[in-house]
């Protein structure tokens, strides 16, 4: 397989091409979350799989769903989103997490909206997340997609302080096993 995506807009077709995907983009949709996305592996693996010629599978790990809602940050709404999404697509592992919250269990400054959350987390190639919306499909990469298509793994500007957390997350995640092209600073 071609993969040809350089562009904002060829990733996005290329997800627009996976039904599974869009798929599961749709049913977190139907939530109605404010500034709701997926985000994360969800999108990191299937463009690394096919950067890597590897046909596309449905995700192994969670699939990170990130919303951002100050008036209601009680982890348990979290909970019961997951199970919503589960009763659904029960074969697949969801993972809600409001945004709003996210930043007392990362001793971070409280985050404006999802796009600045994201600007914590720990990789550049990670920081990646789209969502369907009114039947458009929207991309959000606070760092642009440069790294995720160049296969380079390096720190977002906010995780460089956190370089020993950072190195135990790629020595657990194994990722040059399956993707032995990528280029992992640390």
């Amino acid at each position: 397989m071609t993969f040809g995506v350089r562009t904002e807009q060829d990733l996005l077709r290329f997800v627009e091409s996976q039904p599974a995907m869009m798929d599961a983009l749709q049913q977190v949709e139907a939530l109605g979350l404010p500034d709701c996305w997926i985000g994360a592996g969800f999108i990191r693996n299937a463009v690394w799989d096919a950067l890597h010629s590897l046909p596309w599978q449905e995700p192994q790990s969670d699939i990170d769903v990130i919303y951002f809602d100050a008036t209601a940050t009680d982890r348990g709404l979290d909970c019961r989103y997951e199970a919503l999404l589960r009763r659904s697509r029960p074969a697949l592992l969801w993972s809600v997490k409001n945004q709003a919250a996210m930043h007392l269990k990362n001793a971070d400054p409280p985050y404006c909206d999802t796009a600045d959350a994201m600007r914590f987390w720990p990789e550049r190639c990670t920081a990646i997340a789209v969502r369907v919306s009114q039947g458009q499909l929207d991309l959000l990469a606070p760092f642009g997609i440069d790294d995720l298509m160049s296969l380079r793994v390096r720190p977002t500007p906010n995780f460089i302080s956190r370089m020993p957390v950072y190195q135990q997350r790629l020595a657990t995640k194994k990722w040059r096993a399956r993707w032995p092209r990528l280029c992992i600073e640390d």
